[in-house]
């Protein structure tokens, strides 16, 4: 039995000196933060930049963990910085062909590692939106945009009427978290994801009177 107790006492040091210097929570995302770092390769459209946190990611995320709303003066400054990234069509108009906008909504290519820079990407909108009522699969964590423009009284998207619903909605398509802090809708015109043509066509397919979409 001594033999034994003299054999543990050693590991059981060394045990409850690694309980004393367990590290802190800035010490755990330093550690997670260096382990990424180091496993995550470049290649492809998937780049290092995708480590870095803005400020809207690590106030999300701090408040997302400690499991908390957000404070409302961070609410209020990350929707003004980022209502301010918003670019506007550079020839003022807002829709293309809801037709193309379509195969754009349908598509979730691009963004990976295996995907050529340069490549062409898609929206991947039905894996978080129903969009056609036709469609039999689509994802739940964002609202249904089915009859998006008609709800909302588009009948003409070139009229005065509809000139906030437009600019709105091409603001949430360019950067979401303009208008919601901590949404969590890809930042497709600021992260440049879909370009300036695609988003008019993204458009169209929600606001266009002959879009499936208002049928």
């Amino acid at each position: 039995m001594k033999k034994a107790i003299n054999f543990l006492t050693p590991a059981l040091l060394i045990f409850l000196a690694g309980c004393a210097a367990t590290p802190s929570g800035g010490d755990f995302d330093q550690i997670t933060a260096d382990i990424a770092k180091a496993s995550f390769v470049a290649k492809g459209q998937a780049k290092m930049d995708r480590l870095v946190q803005d400020e809207a990611n690590r106030e999300c995320s701090a408040a997302d963990v400690a499991g908390k709303p957000i404070d409302r003066s961070l609410v209020e400054a990350i929707e003004a910085a980022n209502l301010k990234t918003i670019k506007w069509p550079t020839d003022g108009k807002f829709l293309g062909d809801w037709k193309a906008g379509e195969a754009i909504a349908q598509s979730g290519s691009g963004m990976t590692w295996s995907d050529k820079e340069g490549s062409v990407n898609g929206g991947n909108c039905y894996n978080c939106h129903q969009i056609d009522n036709k469609e039999i699969s689509f994802g739940t964590l964002g609202p249904s945009l089915y009859r998006y423009g008609k709800a909302r009284g588009v009948t003409d998207p070139a009229s005065p009427a509809a000139k906030t619903i437009v600019q709105y909605t091409w603001g949430m398509l360019w950067n979401s978290r303009a208008y919601s802090a901590c949404s969590n809708m890809p930042r497709v015109g600021h992260k440049g994801i879909l370009t300036e043509q695609q988003i008019k066509h993204v458009m169209a397919l929600l606001l266009d009177p002959k879009s499936p979409v208002n049928q």
